[in-house]
């Protein structure tokens, strides 16, 4: 089970408690929950890396990222305006590697609640 560690306060917002719960499900493989969540035409950019285009294929991502096991995710900012929204936090894996990371989101309309686009940075850092 994935210890969740959560500062921000979504209070009223439904987008930031769907991209609160939309980062959790993938610290825990919810592969459901995200593919419910996003359009057919998802985009989503890991700066440095890779880009994965269409929901078939963030599909198969979201397959090999299950392989790789979360032990803690801490959200430290969630934030939502209009049709975007961002998190930031960290996550550390099984293998003792910890990754900070920075997620940038699209939503398909100001009142669509579904993900068009997502930008994430992930660097690897120190445990310290």
């Amino acid at each position: 089970m994935v210890k969740i560690i959560s500062s921000p306060n979504c209070g009223n917002s439904p987008k930031m408690t769907l991209l609160k719960e939309f980062n959790i499900a993938f610290a825990n493989g919810n592969m459901e929950f995200l593919t419910e969540n996003v359009t057919d035409d998802i985009v989503w950019s890991i700066v440095g890396d890779r880009k994965i285009e269409g929901k078939k294929e963030f599909i198969e991502e979201l397959k090999k990222i299950k392989e790789k096991e979360v032990t803690e995710l801490t959200l430290k900012q969630i934030l939502s305006h209009g049709k975007e929204g961002a998190v930031n936090g960290t996550i550390k894996m099984q293998n003792g590697k910890k990754h900070a990371f920075s997620n940038f989101y699209f939503f398909k309309g100001a009142k669509g609640a579904k993900i068009k686009l997502i930008t994430s940075y992930i660097i690897e850092v120190d445990l310290q």
